[in-house]
C-alpha cells in the first residue's frame, strides 16, 4: 500500500533514478552564467529583427480531448469545467489519469512539410515547436528522459521532423522549453477528492510505479519520472472543494522559478535536457516559459550554454533566448517575450509578444463557437507590435491528430492575401520615430489581450524601410482621413500598397487623403510614404 509517507520517502528518488543529471562540465566558451555576461555578449541578431513574424505549433497530448489549455493538471482539480468533463467522458483521474491519454496522441494526420508551407506562405519566418510542457513529456529524442516521443505516443522525434521541415524551407527555426514548471504543475495528480463518493481516493500519480506497468503499454517506464515526484504532495484530510482550492493556489499553483527543495534531481536533469536539446537541434531561437530565467543557476548555466554554442558556430551570438517579465537589466542579456499583452511605445531593445488565435491547446468548442481571431485581427496585432520593434509569436493550435480545422486555415488564408500585398511593410522593417497614433486604448503587460479597446480607422502604425515611410490603417477608412503625424513633413509621393498612387493634401492638421473602397475580402490598408529624409 501507498501511503503519503512512503511516497515522500521514495517517490522523488524514483523520478530521478537512472536519469542523467547534467553535471558535465560547462561548455567551453566566453559566456558565464550571470545576467552581466549575458548581456556583455547578446546583441539582438538581425535575423530576429528582419523576421517579425513566427508560427507556433503548441501542440503535444494534452490536445487530445479537444478541451483547451492546461487539460492535464485541471482535470486533477475537482469543481473545475476539465474536472467535471474528464469524469463523463474518460472518468475519473484515480483510474484515467493524465497519462492514459499518451498512446492516445497518434499524430496519425500530421504533415509538417504542408504546414511549414502554409506558415510560409501566411508570412511567417521562422517557426516554433514545442519541445515539452508543464506535462513534462519531451517531444524529442531525449536521452536524459525516458518518457518522450520517441519511446511513447507518435513514436516519433516531433522536434526533429519540424526542425527538418523549417529548414527545408529557408526559415529560421525554434523550440519552446516549459518543462521547468513541471515539478509544482503536477503535484495536482498526487491530490484526491475533497467532496462526493470518491472522496479521499488519491488520483493516479500518487500510487502508481513502474512495478505497475507489467504487461501494459507503458512497461519499463515509471510514471514517477512523468510526474515528476512528490514534491508538495496534497495533505490528508481536506474536506471540501474551496478549501482544495486554496490549498491550491497557495501551493502548486504558484509561478515559481526556484530550485524544489524536495527534489534535488529535477534541476540538473532538466538542465541536462535543455542542453542536449539545443546540441541536437540547433535552434536559432529558445522560448522558455519563464520569469527571467528557470530554475535559478540552472536557469542561467543553460543561457551560457547556449549563447556559447552560438558564438563556437557564428563567432557571436546569432541566437535568440526569451524570457518574461524581465527586468532592465535582463532585458539587454536576453529577449522579453510579453505573453498576450501590449507594450507602451517603442522599446529600445527588439521584443516578442506570443498570443494565439484560440486557445494553447486544442478546443473544440471554440472552433465551433467559430471563436477564433480574425486574419484581420492578426494583422491589426502584428502592425501594433512591428510599430514598437517587436516581433509576433502566433499559436495555431492543432488537433491530436496534428492537423489544422478550416477556421484556421480561414485565417492563415488571409494573413497570405494579405502579406502577397503588404509584406514590404513588416519583413526587414524599423520603427519610426513614432509608433502610430489613434484612440485605441491597450493597456500594458501580460495577460491583457481581452482588456484592449477595439482598433478603428483612426489607429494608424508606422514603420520604415529602405527610407520609405509605411502607415498602416487598422481599419479601413470610410471617409476622408487625416494624419496627423505627418503634419509639416515633406512628402512627395503616397501609394497605396496593392492600389496605386493617391492623391493627397498636406495641411495644418496633417497628411489628408482619401482611400478607394475596399476590394472583396481586403483589410488593413497600408501606405507607401515617399520623401527626402522622411523615414
Amino acid at each position: 500500500m501507498v501511503t503519503r509517507r512512503s511516497l515522500l520517502a521514495g517517490g522523488a528518488a524514483a523520478f530521478t533514478a537512472g536519469v542523467s543529471h547534467g553535471r558535465e562540465a560547462r561548455a567551453a566558451g566566453p559566456v558565464r552564467p550571470d545576467w552581466t555576461s549575458l548581456a556583455e555578449h547578446f546583441r539582438s541578431p538581425d535575423w530576429f529583427r528582419d523576421a517579425k513574424l513566427g508560427l507556433w505549433s503548441h501542440w503535444g497530448p494534452q490536445c487530445v480531448p479537444e478541451f483547451g489549455d492546461w487539460y492535464a493538471r485541471k482535470m486533477y482539480v475537482q469543481g473545475d469545467p476539465f474536472y467535471e468533463h474528464h469524469l463523463r467522458t474518460y472518468g475519473h483521474p484515480s483510474k484515467f489519469g493524465f497519462m492514459e491519454f499518451i498512446p492516445r496522441w497518434k499524430a496519425d494526420r500530421w504533415q509538417p512539410e504542408a504546414l511549414v508551407t502554409k506558415y510560409k506562405a501566411a508570412g511567417a519566418k521562422y517557426i516554433v515547436s514545442m519541445a515539452n510542457h508543464h506535462d513534462n513529456l519531451d517531444m524529442f529524442a531525449s536521452s536524459h528522459h525516458p518518457w518522450n516521443t520517441t519511446r511513447v505516443g507518435p513514436k516519433r522525434d516531433i522536434v526533429g521532423t519540424w526542425e527538418r521541415a523549417v529548414r527545408a524551407a529557408g526559415l529560421r527555426f525554434g523550440v519552446s522549453n516549459h518543462g521547468s514548471h513541471a515539478w509544482h504543475w503536477w503535484q495536482a495528480a498526487y491530490g484526491y477528492d475533497a467532496e462526493g463518493p470518491m472522496k479521499g481516493v488519491r488520483y493516479d500519480a500518487f500510487r502508481l510505479r513502474k512495478a505497475d506497468g507489467a504487461g501494459k503499454w507503458w512497461a519499463g517506464l515509471d510514471p514517477q519520472q512523468l510526474y515528476t515526484g512528490p514534491s508538495m504532495v496534497i495533505p490528508d484530510g481536506i474536506a471540501s472543494i474551496a478549501a482544495m482550492d486554496a490549498w491550491h493556489e497557495a501551493n502548486d499553483r504558484q509561478w515559481l522559478e526556484t530550485i524544489p527543495a524536495n527534489n534535488p534531481g529535477f534541476a540538473p536533469n532538466w538542465l541536462a535536457r535543455q542542453k542536449e536539446l539545443v546540441e541536437k537541434y540547433r535552434p536559432d531561437l529558445v522560448y522558455m516559459d519563464n520569469y527571467g530565467l528557470p530554475l535559478e543557476r540552472f536557469g542561467l548555466e543553460a543561457a551560457a550554454h547556449y549563447y556559447n554554442r552560438s558564438i563556437a558556430a557564428h563567432g557571436a551570438v546569432d541566437v535568440v533566448l526569451t524570457g518574461k517579465k524581465l527586468s532592465a537589466e535582463q532585458r539587454r542579456a536576453i529577449t522579453d517575450d510579453v505573453e498576450r499583452g501590449f507594450v507602451e511605445g517603442i522599446r529600445a531593445e527588439p521584443w516578442q509578444t506570443c498570443t494565439c488565435i484560440g486557445q494553447w491547446h486544442y478546443d473544440r468548442g471554440l472552433y465551433e463557437r467559430k471563436g477564433y481571431k480574425s486574419a484581420k485581427q492578426v494583422i491589426q496585432r502584428l502592425l501594433d507590435v512591428v510599430s514598437k520593434n517587436g516581433n509576433l509569436l502566433l499559436s495555431i493550435p492543432q488537433r491530436g491528430d496534428g492537423s489544422i480545422d478550416d477556421e484556421e486555415e480561414k485565417v492563415l488564408d488571409g494573413m497570405t492575401r494579405w502579406m502577397t500585398v503588404n509584406a514590404e511593410a513588416i519583413h526587414g522593417s524599423r520603427p519610426w520615430h513614432r509608433y502610430g497614433e489613434g484612440p485605441a486604448r491597450l493597456g500594458v503587460g501580460m495577460h491583457n489581450e481581452d482588456r484592449a479597446s477595439t482598433f478603428s480607422a483612426a489607429d494608424i502604425r508606422f514603420t520604415t524601410r529602405g527610407g520609405t515611410l509605411y502607415a498602416a490603417f487598422l481599419d479601413w477608412p470610410q471617409a476622408p482621413v487625416t494624419i496627423a503625424s505627418l503634419a509639416g513633413v515633406a512628402i512627395e509621393r503616397v501609394t497605396l500598397l496593392g492600389g496605386g498612387a493617391l492623391d493627397s493634401q498636406r495641411t495644418d492638421a496633417g497628411l489628408r487623403l482619401t482611400l478607394p473602397p475596399p476590394g472583396p475580402g481586403a483589410f488593413v490598408p497600408v501606405l507607401r510614404i515617399e520623401g527626402g529624409g522622411i523615414a
